[in-house]
């Protein structure tokens, strides 16, 4: 995927593993799951492998995992 592929301005669908992600669907950004915010997955930085979200920052992925009882 690179910024001249077609059908880049919505949402991304995103696969997220352990310490790295795989985009199945290309797009310009995947939604925070706490915020509702965007991320353009340039700087997506936090994600959950087990619940398959995508966090804007550790304080929205701090929040999800104390909320889901991982912390």
């Amino acid at each position: 995927m690179n910024a001249f592929d077609r059908d880049l301005d919505g949402a991304a669908l995103v696969h997220y593993g352990d310490g790295e992600y795989a985009v199945i669907k290309p797009g310009r950004y995947v939604v925070c799951a706490v915020s509702g915010r965007r991320i353009p997955l340039d700087a997506l930085r936090y994600w959950s492998s087990q619940h398959q979200e995508a966090y804007a920052g550790a304080d929205e992925a701090l929040a999800r995992f104390k909320t889901a009882g991982a912390l």
